[in-house]
C-alpha cells in the first residue's frame, strides 16, 4: 500500500471518531452546570400517571406507597399489569388504586402495554399523561411541574432520569452508573443549552393527550423511548427537558446491567442507523437545527464503544505515521480523544463523584472489556428481546 493510500485510510478512520469525540465533548462540557429550577405557574390539568408494570411484585409497593400521596382529584393513576406472572395486580388493588390486566405472550414490550393504557383512557381522556416505571420514584413537585410545562408548552417533557448512587456496588455497576448520569443529565442539559431536543428516557416523561393519543406506541422496539424523540423531533414537537423535576430508581445487579446496557446499546444503534444520517440530512436540508442536532448526536456510539474504538484507531494512526511520516492525522485523533477524557474527569468532579469512586475511574480499561461482549453480540448480529431488568 502507497504512502497516500494509508494516509487517506487513515483519515477516513479518525474523521468520523473525531467528529463523534467532538459532539460527545461540547455536550458533556456544557452540561457541567445545572440549570436554575423556575416556578411553573398555573393550575395543574386533568393528569393520569400511566405505569406499566411486568412482575413488579417485589418493587411496585415502594413506588405506590411514594406516590400516594401525590394522587388527588387532579392527578390520578393507572397501572397496566403486563404479561405478569406474579401478584402485581393484586398488590396495586390492595392500594386501591386502578388496574388493568393485558396478556398477550405475542405482543411483548413496553410500548404494547402503553398503548393498551391509552385504549382505557380514551373512554376519559386527561389533559396530560405522564409515563412513571413501576420501580421509579418521584415526587409530587415533580410532577406537578411536568403536568403544568406539559400542558403549557404543548410538548412532550422529560424529568431528570438518574440511578440512586451506590458507592458500595462493583466497579462496573459505579461505571456504568455514572455513564447513565452523563448521558441522561450532563448531555440533555447540553443538548438543550445547544438548542436541540430532549431525549426521551422511557420514565418521568409527559405528553399532552392530544399528541399522546396518535403516537406510534404498539411496538416491540427495545429502545421505544429513543425511537419516540425521533419521531417527535422530525413531526415538529421536539420534547424539551426538565431537570427540576425527576424520577430515580435503583441501580441493577452487575449481570442485570450488563443485560440492560445490551439491550440499550443493540436498540440505539440499530436506531441510530436507520435515522441518524437522514435526520442529519432532513435537518440540514429544511433548516430544522433540532433535528439536525439529533443527527448528530445520533452519530455518537455508546462511549464505551467510542472509546474502545478510538484507542484501537490511536494504535493504527500511529502505526501509519511511522510508516509514513504523517502525523496530523494522529495529532488530530490524539486531541479529541484528551478532550474527551477531559470532560469525563471534569464531569465527575461536578457531581459524577456521586456515583463514582475516585479510585474507581483508574478501572475505566477494565469497564471497555467487561462490554466487550455486548459488542461481540452485535457483530455476531444476536439481538436481545425485549425483558425486565432485575433491582
Amino acid at each position: 500500500m502507497t504512502n497516500n493510500l494509508v494516509i487517506l485510510s487513515t483519515w477516513l478512520l479518525i474523521t468520523p471518531l473525531s467528529i463523534a469525540l467532538a459532539i460527545f465533548t461540547i455536550e458533556t462540557l456544557l452540561g457541567l452546570s445545572a440549570p436554575k429550577p423556575f416556578p411553573i405557574a398555573g393550575n395543574v390539568e386533568k393528569t393520569v400517571i400511566l405505569m406499566p408494570a411486568h412482575n413488579e411484585a417485589l418493587t411496585i409497593g415502594n413506588a405506590l406507597e411514594k406516590l400516594k400521596p401525590i394522587l388527588s382529584k387532579d392527578i390520578g393513576l393507572l397501572v397496566v399489569a403486563d404479561n405478569c406472572s406474579d401478584r402485581t395486580s393484586e398488590i396495586v388493588e390492595s392500594f386501591g388504586f386502578e388496574v388493568i390486566d393485558r396478556t398477550d405472550p405475542n405482543c411483548r414490550g413496553k410500548g404494547y402495554a402503553l398503548a393498551f393504557g391509552r385504549d382505557k383512557l380514551k373512554q376519559n381522556p386527561p389533559d396530560c399523561v405522564i409515563i412513571i416505571d413501576a420501580d421509579c420514584i418521584t415526587d409530587e413537585q415533580s410532577i406537578r411541574d411536568l403536568s403544568r410545562y406539559c400542558v403549557k408548552a404543548t410538548r412532550p417533557v422529560q424529568a431528570r432520569y438518574t440511578l440512586n448512587s451506590s458507592l458500595y456496588s462493583s466497579p462496573m455497576v459505579q461505571i456504568s452508573n455514572f455513564a447513565f448520569w452523563v448521558k441522561n443529565v450532563l448531555r440533555q442539559r447540553g443538548s438543550q443549552r445547544l438548542g436541540g431536543a430532549a431525549l426521551l428516557t422511557g420514565t418521568g416523561m409527559a405528553f399532552p393527550w392530544q399528541l399522546f393519543e396518535s403516537l406510534p406506541l404498539a411496538t416491540s422496539n427495545i429502545v421505544e423511548d429513543l425511537g419516540l424523540a425521533v419521531y417527535l423531533t422530525g413531526s415538529g414537537t421536539a420534547p424539551v427537558y426538565l431537570e427540576q423535576a425527576f424520577v430515580t430508581s435503583l441501580p441493577a445487579s452487575e449481570a442485570a446491567t450488563l443485560d440492560q446496557r445490551t439491550r440499550w446499546e443493540h436498540g440505539f444503534i440499530a436506531t441510530a442507523r436507520e435515522f441518524g444520517i437522514d435526520s442529519l440530512w432532513k435537518g440540514a436540508s429544511s433548516l430544522n437545527w433540532k433535528h439536525f442536532l439529533l443527527g448528530l448526536h445520533l452519530m455518537v456510539p455508546p462511549v464505551a464503544l467510542l472509546f474502545g474504538m478510538t484507542l484501537l484507531t490511536l494504535i493504527y494512526a500511529a502505526l501509519a505515521a511511522i510508516s509514513t511520516g504523517e502525523l496530523i492525522p494522529l495529532t488530530v485523533l490524539l486531541f479529541a480523544f484528551c478532550l474527551a477524557v477531559l470532560a469525563i474527569i471534569l464531569a465527575w468532579i461536578c457531581g459524577g463523584h456521586r456515583w463514582l469512586e475516585a479510585s474507581t475511574l483508574l478501572k475505566l480499561p477494565v469497564y471497555l472489556l467487561w462490554k466487550l461482549p455486548i459488542y461481540l453480540k452485535l457483530v455476531r448480529g444476536i439481538t436481545p428481546g425485549w425483558n425486565r431488568t432485575e433491582r
